[in-house]
């Protein structure tokens, strides 16, 4: 059987393609600036990688490197960097740049490949903001610039879109992210239906298995001794007052806690902690002293904690300080979902009527529950001073940083 050749642009750690890989593709060229993500792909694989500026690669470069010709590649794999259409943008100020920001020229440059290079299909990552109502200037853009090279080069690509849940589909993590999925002969791409569903959301009639949770990815990972695992920082003896799956919310006038703070004042991910029995909660790419999700046992995750939370494949290593592997590993999407994406373009796009068989997954469910959670801690005497009566968030865009673009809330 011939084995499938994948483009890759802003590779990353490599997210997707190590879920392609498992459904039966090689990344024949990856294409990824940042150098410490280059560092992890060619620590961990010997794919060919350009590390530049997607605006100085042509594609015949990419094309050469990966030893392809216009039109023979299979997919074009990517997630041009999403800080333009972030949904925290809209939060902190009412509104995000998305195609005036200049770093929205990734979305063209992806685009530009397609036109150039024309794989027999396509896979595009982004954020939900990218195809927010009313806000969706960027999935204008791929539409418009699809009829464009349909109508130059005779092609018939046409998007399929969706928002997909990662935890509904096997990933042990609350991650919601909007796909593009094309075909050069017009096929059209059925997303596959969720494999997994949330307790909450299932009625008697439903057999499908339940969200996979944090313990099932990390129950059998021993406690580390790694002193770069500790918290530091002005809020790290406030962590452990904080019960699982809960974050500074619970201090509020609205929760069980302290009234130290006001409703919605801070980022979603302050002092956020993981629940034994819950999918993770999304693993972030901003880290900071007090950014989570922290694990239950009030500390950071290591490396390997957060690859299980992403579903990469358990040999992979991400070089570097804990805080370069959230940043690399926060930003990626997860494998396991990105190979239910492969196999289903292999199979629909692709006319393969047989997939690889899947390589084993890193995560094996627990057999047994969890460990009940630990009671919270008292508030040290050092935070009291903290309460009273704190006004909550005025709502989006109406808060004293809506001049300013930034972080408020959280994914």
């Amino acid at each position: 059987m011939r084995e499938l050749t994948a483009i890759s642009l802003f590779t990353g750690a490599g997210g997707l393609d190590f879920g392609f890989e498992a459904a039966g593709f090689r990344t024949a060229v990856a294409l990824e600036i940042d150098e410490r993500c280059c560092s992890t792909l060619r620590h961990n694989r010997p794919w060919p990688v350009i590390d530049r500026d997607i605006g100085s690669v042509p594609t015949d470069e990419l094309l050469r490197t990966a030893g392809l010709e216009v039109g023979q590649a299979d997919v074009l794999i990517g997630g041009p960097p999403c800080q333009p259409f972030s949904k925290s943008g809209f939060w902190a100020t009412g509104d995000a740049k998305r195609l005036d920001d200049p770093r929205a020229t990734t979305l063209e440059g992806y685009l530009r490949v397609l036109a150039e290079a024309r794989p027999r299909a396509f896979l595009l990552e982004n954020v939900e903001g990218l195809g927010f109502s009313g806000k969706d200037e960027g999935l204008q853009l791929i539409h418009a610039r699809l009829a464009s090279i349909n109508e130059t080069h005779g092609t018939r690509y046409q998007a399929t879109i969706a928002t997909l849940n990662a935890a509904d589909y096997g990933v042990p993590q609350l991650r919601k992210r909007i796909f593009v999925v094309g075909s050069r002969d017009g096929t059209t791409f059925n997303f596959p239906a969720a494999t997994h569903v949330a307790p909450a959301e299932a009625d008697w009639t439903d057999n499908r298995p339940r969200h996979l949770t944090a313990w099932d990815a990390l129950h059998d990972l021993e406690e580390p001794n790694d002193p770069s695992v500790i918290l530091t920082g002005k809020w790290a003896d406030l962590l452990p007052t904080i019960p699982e799956g809960k974050n500074y919310l619970w201090h509020t006038d609205r929760s069980g806690g302290e009234p130290l703070f006001g409703w919605r004042r801070r980022f979603w991910s302050f002092l956020l902690k993981l629940a034994k029995d819950q999918p993770a909660w999304t693993i972030q790419a901003q880290p900071g002293p007090a950014t989570g999700p922290f694990h239950w046992n009030n500390r950071r995750l290591t490396m390997r904690e957060m690859a299980r939370l992403q579903t990469f494949p358990d040999g992979i290593e991400i070089p570097g300080s804990i805080a370069d592997a959230q940043r690399q590993l926060g930003n990626a999407v997860p494998s396991l979902l990105a190979e239910v994406l492969a196999r289903a373009i292999a199979w629909q796009l692709l006319g393969r009527s047989a997939w690889p068989t899947p390589v084993k997954l890193a995560i094996q469910p627990s057999r047994s529950p969890p460990p009940a959670p630990a009671v919270p801690r008292p508030v040290p005497k050092k935070f009291l001073n903290l309460r009273g009566d704190h006004a909550a968030h005025p709502g989006t865009g109406k808060g004293a940083r809506a001049s300013v673009r930034g972080l408020v809330a959280a994914d």
